[in-house]
């Protein structure tokens, strides 16, 4: 997400269309959240791809934990729409829930990244 370590990989060949959620369960792993499998709903940020050799190269940096999958997400205005979610598929025993789905909120983006700027957005 915006403000985050790996949000440099979208930029500049993604374009930002707005928070949104997916059904699921945001658990944190530390360093990064993870959606898994489950009730309730996770928020995110979702872009358009401009660029298809990117998909690759956001399997790399997600890692082998991180399975690409298409899910059903709803955007902040109840429009739905069909997106690639990484959902995570490793260990689970240290991951710590976050039962309301919101990972900025118990864990803000790192002081000292790039400011987010109105009218960028990621999803992850």
């Amino acid at each position: 997400m915006r403000g985050y370590p790996l949000h440099h990989v979208l930029r500049p060949r993604s374009t930002f269309l707005g928070e949104a959620t997916v059904r699921g369960h945001l658990v944190n792993l530390g360093r990064y959240p993870g959606v898994i499998d489950g009730a309730g709903r996770v928020r995110g940020e979702i872009y358009r791809l401009d660029d298809p050799e990117l998909l690759p190269v956001l399997d790399r940096e997600e890692g082998y934990n991180f399975e690409r999958r298409r899910a059903i997400v709803t955007l902040a205005n109840g429009r739905r729409a069909r997106a690639w979610i990484y959902r995570y598929r490793g260990p689970q025993n240290r991951a710590v829930p976050i039962p309301d789905g919101d990972y900025r909120r118990v864990h803000p983006a790192p002081q000292g990244s790039a400011r987010i700027r109105t009218g960028e957005r990621q999803w992850r």
